[in-house]
């Protein structure tokens, strides 16, 4: 009885104590009142109810399209660099090594006369996923006296690996493990569409993160290379094991037939692209949020731990069109990165402010500049893409081309064009040849860099 009575004492305090728990500030939620007067804001008017109607058939972007923008932009362009081909990415986020690799492969087609030409993606992203993996377990290590909680545990944690990534990315491994033709590797389906090879390789990781920081400190190099051989295995039955030699015929633009012989991917590499990518280029960035002039690393922010971090110049628009504008003309196509959802109509392949009327007809106004919509995380580098043209008016750009990676059948021709106010707006950054780059510009590069976190939102990776 008495165990009874305990119990329903217990218990009273309890809904007593629930019953007396303050709810929320009532100065800031939505009040009856208050309720009235939004819900009041909406007519009902025969406007409205023909967007519903609409709206419950048609996507906002279809109904949003501006009809005086129907028609295909003008697709002459004044400079363009000479490419051969349009690669795929297809289910995956490396938009930022087909980019990369396409740059290689203009210049590739252009110095040795070939046809149509692409480098195996699915080579360097076998070394990307197993270098990725390296890097959060090193980094586990190096993070391991540091609470569980910690907010850069906390990150390493929440991005073990990823297939997103950046120019640095494509340098290190290139200059690392040389290249290879798409024929010698070519891709699979779980290259094709990594979501799930990604799912059991990072659950593995989080999983070995536990063991490395509950390790003794004398245990760790050789778990880590334990854990690293069980990575190895899943990337193989994945994307296949990655060749040490092969043999490659090479023929001319014309079809014809010029020679065979056997490389290494280095020396593959070494003997048909030849360039240091890790110190031949600059990248530069624009972000309006942070101040021009000076130069930003990311920590983390890197594809091999023994590589290099991201580190950026930050300038306007106006000195990193000069140089784009420098490379297209020598017949040059550059390695950039853009927001490129907005805005965009993917039917015709045209990135232009004009293309949708949102403000029309959800009856709202936007009015975010590039700077407020970096800081609120309206807008930031989604996706790399190279670009390929420029179409100059009095010296003055009015429209870019982007050689894309969603096959040839997507946008224009499997390319992206945008008009300049559309460029000035969502392009973010730009990878550039430092033979096209100012010597002012190139003296601001030696600056120490500013270190920002790995979270910075500007420097997610590029898909």
């Amino acid at each position: 009885m008495k165990r009874i009575i305990l119990l329903l004492t217990a218990g009273a305090l309890t809904l007593s104590a629930f019953a007396q728990k303050p709810a929320g500030n009532p100065k800031g939620g939505i009040s009856a009142d208050m309720l009235k007067e939004i819900s009041g804001a909406y007519e009902g008017s025969a406007t409205d109810k023909a967007l519903r109607n609409a709206l419950n058939s048609a996507s906002i972007n279809v109904l949003a399209t501006s009809a005086n923008r129907i028609a295909m932009i003008d697709t002459h362009f004044s400079d363009m660099v000479v490419t051969k081909g349009r690669t795929d990415q297809k289910s995956s986020g490396r938009c930022w090594l087909f980019t990369g690799l396409n740059v290689l492969r203009s210049r590739m087609i252009q110095k040795h006369d070939l046809g149509a030409f692409t480098f195996s993606q699915n080579y360097l992203f076998f070394y990307d996923q197993l270098e990725k993996s390296n890097l959060f377990l090193q980094g586990i290590i190096d993070t391991r006296d540091l609470p569980i909680d910690d907010r850069k545990v906390d990150w390493l944690l929440s991005h073990p690996l990823d297939d997103g990534g950046q120019f640095t990315g494509v340098s290190n491994l290139v200059m690392k493990y040389g290249v290879v033709p798409s024929e010698v590797m070519p891709e699979t389906l779980a290259a094709n569409s990594t979501s799930q090879m990604s799912t059991q390789i990072k659950t593995k990781l989080r999983e070995d993160a536990l063991a490395l920081r509950a390790a003794k400190p004398k245990e760790l190099q050789a778990l880590k290379v334990a854990m690293l051989k069980e990575v190895y295995r899943m990337l193989a039955l994945c994307l296949g094991v990655p060749p040490t030699e092969f043999t490659w015929a090479r023929y001319n633009s014309k079809g014809e037939f010029v020679s065979e012989n056997t490389y290494t991917p280095k020396s593959f590499y070494e003997e048909f692209v030849g360039e240091d990518l890790e110190n031949n280029y600059i990248m530069v960035m624009n972000n309006p949020a942070v101040e021009y002039g000076k130069v930003y690393e990311i920590e983390y922010d890197r594809h091999v731990y023994d590589g290099q971090n991201w580190v950026y110049l930050n300038l306007p628009m106006d000195r990193i069109k000069e140089m784009a504008i420098a490379s297209i003309k020598d017949n040059t196509a550059l390695y950039f990165s853009c927001d490129v959802g907005k805005f965009l109509d993917r039917s015709r392949g045209v990135a232009d402010l004009a293309n949708f009327d949102y403000e029309s007809l959800m009856g709202v106004k936007f009015g975010m500049n590039k700077k407020e919509r970096i800081l609120t995380h309206a807008s930031g580098s989604t996706h790399a893409m190279t670009l390929i043209a420029v179409d100059l008016k009095e010296d003055k750009p009015v429209k870019w081309m982007v050689e894309n990676s969603w096959g040839a059948t997507s946008g224009y021709m499997g390319n992206i064009i945008m008009t300049d106010e559309w460029f000035n707006e969502y392009m973010f950054r730009l990878v550039v040849e430092k033979k096209y780059v100012p010597a002012d510009i190139m003296a601001l590069m030696q600056q120490k860099p500013i270190l920002l976190p790995s979270w910075d939102p500007m420097f997610a990776p590029e898909e």
